[in-house]
């Protein structure tokens, strides 16, 4: 059984027992968190696709931690201008394990 949904503008996968990391949530460590917006369930070689979500069904999962990515670095530059600009960026995370998902 997996769940695709849609939180912080990405799409995710999601297995009962997994642990995935999702844009940052205001949440806390070990919270209940929801998500509604469903795009499409599997269970048992049958497959719900929602237009654009399945009414009624949930992804429902536990805050592990907060965190943030590794680095990367952004360089800008123009090449015979004398222009270059470094900047470094960590996104931030919740990583949230998944504890059930409802269909309705």
């Amino acid at each position: 059984m997996y769940a695709i949904f849609r939180t912080g503008g990405k799409q995710f996968r999601a297995e009962p027992g997994a642990t995935i990391r999702i844009p940052a949530l205001h949440a806390e460590v070990g919270g209940t968190v929801t998500f509604d917006e469903v795009l499409l369930a599997a269970t048992d070689g049958s497959v719900r696709v929602g237009t654009p979500t399945i009414p009624g069904a949930q992804v429902v999962g536990r805050v592990v931690e907060h965190g943030k990515e590794r680095k990367i670095v952004v360089f800008k530059w123009k090449r015979r201008k004398n222009y270059r600009r470094k900047q470094g960026h960590r996104q931030k995370y919740t990583a949230v394990r998944i504890d059930e998902i409802r269909l309705g």
